[in-house]
């Protein structure tokens, strides 16, 4: 997937469970913080435009806190998106099952 898709879907993912799990009144811009977090990290992947998707990937660039977050809200509305966003989700499971490319060489660091 590229950049762009991606966040999107990740976007519409998001919404989805925020539907359902509302913020707590301490935070909440929550869940707009963690969508400007995934944004971020898409942004700055080693792989750029060919990525994996994120759970395949060697390189694990989320802090662990908000990795859970993500797994979290994915494994909730990933079965959901197939009703609300039927081809985003159909997209999501295709790029899942694509092997992890290797590492561009440019991104690589000499050892």
């Amino acid at each position: 997937m590229c950049g762009s898709l991606t966040a999107y879907t990740i976007d519409k993912m998001i919404k989805i469970y925020e539907k359902s799990h509302p913020t707590s009144p301490e935070d909440p811009n929550q869940y707009d913080k963690l969508f400007a977090y995934a944004v971020n990290r898409l942004e700055k992947c080693r792989y750029g435009e060919i990525k994996p998707a994120c759970k395949q990937c060697p390189i694990h660039c989320y802090q662990p806190k908000m990795r859970e977050e993500m797994k979290k809200i994915m494994r909730w509305s990933g079965p959901r998106m197939l009703i609300y966003h039927p081809v985003l989700a159909i997209r999501h499971l295709l790029d899942d099952r694509k092997p992890v490319p290797e590492l561009p060489q440019k991104q690589r660091k000499e050892r």
